[in-house]
């Protein structure tokens, strides 16, 4: 972190992707979504949910895999950005995250420039789980980066390219936070559920390890989907 830039102390335990192709499927998954808002209270203690008007920015994906379940081969990270006000910021965030991603080692960089949140419309609606969030999580923008290692992430930090972007960071963002993912799993790809949005991420990858490909039948695929 540049001088100046504090660090964002909160303990995240995990992030979802929800992406839509359109309002109009965004209100059915809201009104589907109603069992779920209320079950999280069970293994949740803290949700917020922000808003991505203006969708997401891939820069780079070279990652063969779009579907993946399971524990993550790479070293990948999820940087959480407090990004002072005002169009110069986001203009900063999107041509640094673009020079940034052309690095060698660089396998996916993706940019979420997220709407701000407003304390006093908490979201999701999901009661008795804490939805409120301190001042440095309030205008965030957060980047996906993944390597194929630790090491081929250290290249990225010595680089030309990268002490150069470090250099003005004050001006932009204000506290910075990084964690480590662990595991990634795809419910959904492209409309279609996956294996594990059918079976769940756990029987999921069971099958996939045992390479029971009964469990791929036809029929027994149809068990699971909705008619």
């Amino acid at each position: 972190m540049a001088e100046g830039v504090r660090r964002i102390n909160a303990i995240l335990d995990g992030s979802a992707e929800l992406g839509f192709a359109n309002l109009e499927q965004q209100a059915i998954f809201a009104e589907a979504g109603t069992i779920l808002y209320h079950d999280e209270a069970n293994f949740i203690g803290e949700a917020v949910a922000y808003n991505l008007r203006s969708g997401s920015l891939t820069l780079i994906d070279k990652d063969e895999n779009a579907s993946r379940n399971g524990a993550d081969p790479f070293h990948r990270i999820h940087l959480y950005m407090s990004r002072k006000r005002g169009k110069d910021t986001t203009a900063w965030l999107t041509e640094t995250s673009t020079a940034l991603s052309q690095h060698d080692s660089v396998i996916k960089w993706k940019l979420h420039l997220l709407d701000p949140y407003d304390n006093n419309r908490p979201a999701p609606p999901s009661p008795n789980v804490e939805h409120y969030v301190e001042e440095d999580r309030l205008n965030l923008a957060v980047a996906e980066i993944a390597f194929s290692s630790p090491l081929a992430a250290q290249s990225l930090f010595s680089s030309r390219i990268f002490k150069e972007v470090h250099a003005p960071q004050a001006q932009h963002v204000g506290a910075i936070g990084v964690y480590l993912v662990k595991g990634f799993y795809t419910f959904v790809r492209d409309g279609c559920p996956t294996l594990a949005g059918l079976r769940g991420s756990r029987v999921a990858e069971l099958i996939t390890e045992l390479g029971a490909t009964n469990q791929l039948d036809e029929k027994v695929m149809a068990r699971f989907a909705s008619r």
